[in-house]
């Protein structure tokens, strides 16, 4: 693997991620705990594995300068600073609702997942955005 490989594998770990989540909250909501679990575990998962790919590439590569000075150059940014900031707040967030799931405290878990699911949604489908601003 090449470090050129990087961007296109963590747009698809985000991606995978996302859809893990979105699974996840569809299987709760229909009451399937054990599909729910595995769906959450395999988010985390995948999120963990883009964490550290991206900080690998990051740390080889440096940043990338957005190539283009057009009306989507304040819409990348935007989403670029509000998809970072996030992802920096989600992370213990994310840490905490597994933790409370994990020991069996299910009604601070479901407080703190109506919060988490969001934002970690969120983070999940704008780094694909940001990828396919960046790349294509």
């Amino acid at each position: 693997m090449q470090i050129s490989d990087f961007p296109a594998l963590n747009a698809t770990l985000n991606s995978t991620s996302a859809i893990f989540l979105v699974l996840g909250f569809y299987f709760v909501k229909n009451k399937n705990i054990p599909a729910h679990r595995l769906c959450m575990v395999a988010a985390a998962l995948t999120s963990t594995v883009f964490l550290a790919c991206y900080l690998y590439y990051h740390a080889h590569h440096g940043s990338t300068k957005y190539p283009y000075h057009d009306w989507t150059r304040p819409v990348y940014f935007t989403i670029l600073i509000t998809h970072t900031i996030l992802a920096v707040v989600n992370l213990p967030l994310i840490l905490r609702t597994l933790w409370l799931a994990g020991t069996g405290r299910f009604d601070k878990h479901k407080k703190i997942a109506r919060v988490t699911f969001p934002i970690w949604l969120y983070i999940s489908v704008t780094g694909v955005v940001i990828y396919w601003m960046l790349y294509h």
